[in-house]
């Protein structure tokens, strides 16, 4: 029962930030953004859905119970649910999960942003490892654990390129720790 209430709320979740995001590309579009990464975007959905597909079968039909540090699984999961709202009301109109950029804009420095460069990923991946933990799918923490590193690989970099080529990106996070690798100044 745990687990099924707890699929449908983070199912529902999802769906709901996908609204947001239509919305918030359609603002940005309107005001001449550009979008970056349409390809490895592709592979990235099909990533999150066959996550929950895999956990689906894995911690649902296949289930196994609930890990026996639940409390402190579940307690961490609501802390990367704090903070992905505080990512996504940091970002207000510019969160996505599209790479879509209004060049000539001061990027976001607030917020968790103001120290880390990607906080949404680091969010993402720690999800990644509690969700399935907490319903002992350890095919699907490994799996997909490894999937979002790779997937992360190409999207960070592609990211970084749109955001100093369209903003002031470089100059404000310049110093800002980043997620994957050092900030590297292409010459």
């Amino acid at each position: 029962m745990f687990f099924i209430l707890f699929f449908t709320i983070l199912v529902v979740q999802r769906l709901v930030e996908l609204v947001i995001a239509r919305k918030n590309e359609k603002w940005m579009k309107d005001r001449g953004a550009k979008e970056f990464g349409q390809d490895h975007y592709r592979a990235m959905v099909m990533i999150h859905f066959a996550f929950f597909i895999s956990l689906l079968i894995e911690g649902g039909l296949l289930h196994s119970g609930i890990h026996p540090l639940w409390k402190y699984l579940l307690a961490g999961f609501l802390l990367t649910q704090a903070g992905r709202i505080w990512v996504i009301s940091s970002l207000g109109k510019y969160w996505n999960t599209k790479i879509i950029v209004l060049p000539n804009t001061e990027v976001v420095a607030t917020g968790p942003y103001k120290h880390f460069r990607h906080p949404n990923y680091l969010i993402v991946t720690l999800e990644l490892a509690i969700i399935p933990l907490l319903f002992n799918a350890y095919w699907t923490l490994v799996i997909f654990s490894v999937l979002n590193q790779l997937i992360l690989l190409t999207r960070i970099p592609v990211e970084e390129r749109a955001l100093r080529s369209e903003t002031d990106y470089e100059r404000v996070h310049l110093a800002t720790p980043g997620w994957i690798g050092a900030f590297k100044k292409e010459k």
